[in-house]
């Protein structure tokens, strides 16, 4: 209970680091001043005689059209720099536990083969003993396969939550994932060597084998039942409200709060669109509002346990504040993963989202909404204005569907319902089935003005977009160097999942930035130009990084082979500018990754990925976006794959690249590594050989080299590696054979235009 003299403290504090300002927009300045030298001369290029150009006009058009591309989505990116910053929290400042509102946690899962039933359910139990009065709150489940085993195992778990999250509070455990807390060699706990503690730690641990054994044994079982009878795309809702009479695990005369526990899992018809997450949490929305109607939803993906239980407490620092809480939305905290490698080869990490976007727009009107690890107000999902007296119920119905229960639940002075009763119980579920059916939507405003948004792929990121256009604001957190990580998800730790998520990623925000909510188009009217800026960048990104990148990786190494200059000769003074730009850009960048705390390592691995995801999954991602648009294609969502064979894990830990993946994304990688590897190798013997004058081509061969060197991990899979996770040979000739091509027809061309 907060004491009296706290009451008037600050329950949270927001700050800004000057120098990191003043360096930030140092920089933007200086850049934009070399830029602007850049176009200067690349615009006078066009305007010499045709006679006495140094090179063809055609492949400095597309060069200059890639450098404009690549200075404009920097530019976009200025937005993140112009006013970041960061945000302390004090929970132990809140009022007592009898103030606090009511939480409902949501949690989507789609397919137990891709996202282990076990792994689902240690994120239940991280979030059913979040440090919270039990009695405020209420936890979700979304299978939306309709899988016997997930209802299975939530009854397990039901049953095992009777042990763990009474050993939780007595102790006050803070690792409250049993998964993770059981697999710890070393328990830093003060009463670790207490006996009562003892003894209770391998009575939880005991019970907690026996709940795995039980959902291991149940999963088999429901394998061979479900084969051939059931579809994941064609089954009826089913509701559950888990909960047993049962005494087991409790002492004579305990009594254990256990938060209510519910199993949803939405009517599936093959004619119908059911808009993946979006609908499934649109779904959990309404049935969550019948049955327990909480004003705050905590919004989590099925591998993101809990790892610090006061996350919702310090979630409500910022919605208990009187001045920010009226159009404060939703508090977003950062996603960490429990798995990555002290190399982070991947960047599973995702540093440059979640140390300078997030905290940039957090300065501007707050952060995106990221799809996970958010508590966010009912109300705003619901986006009404249900207080007005002129509006009608016809009105309503036209909104929010055809359910009497549901309207009056988004009245402010609706009471929770009680789920005690049978009668009660038994019709507010035959209620939740009526809405959780694949044909209540129809008609309504639902994924158009209510709940999450279905225009488009990421409707995470444009429902938040839409909502902070609409008046709404949001908060970032990020944990401080003395807390732990609020909430430790799953990465991933090979090359094909990586990209495969990317294409999902990159399609979803393209079909934001080619849509009617386009940032720079819809946000400026409605928020501000930098906040606006920010948003664009994000959905930009992928489309704008795809298609420069794919430019200077082909074209500046076929001219360079054919001895074409298409950069200023060394003694050039504008020779100075592009290498000042590209100084600037590695420097800057380099900076941020030392100041965020890593090591030179993350900056070339960030390099690298960034290249590699830019001519594969952000070029696929984007070209699926557009493909949409124009009606070619239907949408899809790839669920990202969260089961690891020790292969993968074992050459993730050591730093080694796992080549094992779709042929679409490793031939385009050793393509343009050949292609850079012959031009240099080329672009060197004509100058030492055949007269070439190495002081026009230094240009390309330092971009050529800087290619090389960042993606040497692409040179040693093919050739120096032995392991199973080397690029396998068929895919080396295959990518020889374009190689191949690609000049040949390089070099036709490029006689034929000079």
């Amino acid at each position: 209970m907060a004491s009296s003299s706290s009451s008037s403290l600050p329950l949270h504090i927001c700050h800004g680091n000057k120098l990191t300002t003043i360096i930030n927009r140092s920089h933007a300045v200086l850049h934009s001043i070399a830029i602007a030298f850049l176009i200067h001369y690349r615009v006078s290029f066009f305007f010499q005689d045709p006679k006495t150009r140094a090179a063809p006009a055609v492949p400095l058009v597309f060069v200059f059209a890639s450098e404009l591309l690549l200075s404009f989505i920097w530019f976009l990116g200025r937005a993140y720099d112009w006013n970041p910053v960061y945000r302390t929290v004090f929970p132990e400042r809140l009022p007592s536990d009898e103030k606090l509102p009511p939480i409902d946690v949501f949690i989507c899962t789609t397919d137990p083969n891709k996202e282990p039933t076990i792994g689902v359910m240690n994120t239940l139990l991280s979030a059913m003993a979040l440090d919270y009065p039990p009695d405020k709150l209420s936890v979700y489940l979304s299978d939306d396969g309709g899988y016997a085993i997930t209802l299975h195992a939530m009854r397990e778990a039901w049953r095992f939550a009777k042990f763990w999250l009474p050993f939780c509070r007595r102790f006050d455990i803070e690792t409250r994932c049993p998964d993770v807390y059981f697999s710890r060699t070393n328990d830093h706990h003060p009463e670790s060597k207490n006996s009562d503690f003892i003894e209770e730690k391998q009575k939880t641990k005991e019970q907690y084998e026996l709940f795995k054994e039980r959902v291991r044994r149940a999963g088999e079982e429901c394998k061979l039942k479900d084969k051939d009878v059931r579809s994941a795309s064609n089954h009826p809702s089913c509701i559950e409200v888990i909960q047993e009479d049962s005494k087991e695990g409790l002492q004579e005369g305990e009594i254990t709060e256990i938060p209510l526990l519910v199993y949803v899992s939405r009517e599936k018809r093959t004619p119908h669109l059911h808009h993946f997450k979006a609908g499934a949490v649109n779904t959990l929305l309404r049935v969550s509002a019948v049955l327990s109607n909480s004003p705050y939803i905590l919004m989590l993906d099925c591998d993101m346990y809990c790892n610090d239980p006061t996350s919702a407490r310090q979630a409500m620092c910022f919605h208990f504040d009187p001045q920010m809480s009226p159009s404060l939305a939703f508090v977003q905290f950062p996603q960490a993963f429990h798995n990555i490698s002290e190399n982070d080869i991947y960047d599973s990490e995702v540093r440059s989202a979640y140390t300078i976007a997030w905290p940039g727009l957090d300065g501007l009107k707050g952060p995106v909404l990221s799809g996970t690890n958010f508590y966010i107000k009912r109300e705003a999902l619901c986006c009404h204005s249900i207080q007005k007296a002129d509006i009608e119920l016809r009105e309503l119905k036209d909104s929010f569907g055809p359910s009497n229960e549901f309207i009056k639940s988004i009245q402010r002075d609706y009471n929770k319902p009680n789920l005690n009763g049978d009668e009660v119980s038994n019709m507010l579920l035959k209620e939740a089935k009526v809405l959780a059916s694949c044909s209540y939507e129809n008609h309504t405003k639902w994924g158009k003005e209510v709940g999450f948004l279905y225009d488009a792929v990421a409707e995470d990121y444009l429902t938040g977009f839409v909502m902070q256009c609409n008046g709404w604001t949001s908060a970032y957190v990020a944990p401080s160097s003395t807390r732990r990580p609020q909430f430790l998800g799953t990465s991933t730790t090979n090359v094909n999942e990586l990209l495969t998520q990317g294409i999902r990623w990159g399609a979803g925000l393209v079909d934001v930035a080619i849509s009617r909510f386009s940032p720079l188009l819809y946000g400026p009217p409605r928020t501000s130009f930098l906040h606006s800026m920010g948003y664009a960048e994000l959905s930009l990104f992928p489309l704008l990084y795809c298609l420069p990148l794919w430019c200077f990786a082909t074209i500046p190494p076929l001219y360079l082979l054919n001895g074409v200059p298409l950069y200023p000769e060394v003694s050039d003074p504008y020779f100075s500018v592009f290498l000042l730009i590209f100084l600037s850009s590695l420097s800057k960048h380099l900076h941020e990754v030392l100041k965020s705390g890593r090591p030179i390592r993350k900056w070339i691995n960030e390099q690298r990925i960034w290249m590699i995801k830019s001519v594969t999954c952000h070029l696929y991602g984007s070209l699926d976006a557009i493909l949409k648009k124009l009606g070619l294609r239907k949408a899809s969502f790839m669920t990202t794959n969260k089961v690891a064979d020790d292969d993968q894990i074992e050459l993730y830990r050591e730093g080694k690249f796992d080549f094992r993946a779709s042929t679409i994304f490793i031939v385009p990688l050793v393509t343009i590594m050949l292609v850079n590897l012959a031009s240099v190798a080329g672009g060197i013997w004509r100058m030492l050989f055949m007269g070439g004058d190495w002081k026009k081509m230094l240009g390309q061969v330092l971009l050529s080299v800087y290619i090389i060197v960042m993606n040497y991990v692409v040179i040693e899979g093919m050739v120096i590696r032995r392991d199973k996770g080397r690029i396998p040979l068929h895919v080396s000739v295959l990518s020889f054979v374009f190689c191949l091509i690609f000049l040949l027809l390089g070099s036709l061309i490029s006689n034929s235009l000079f």
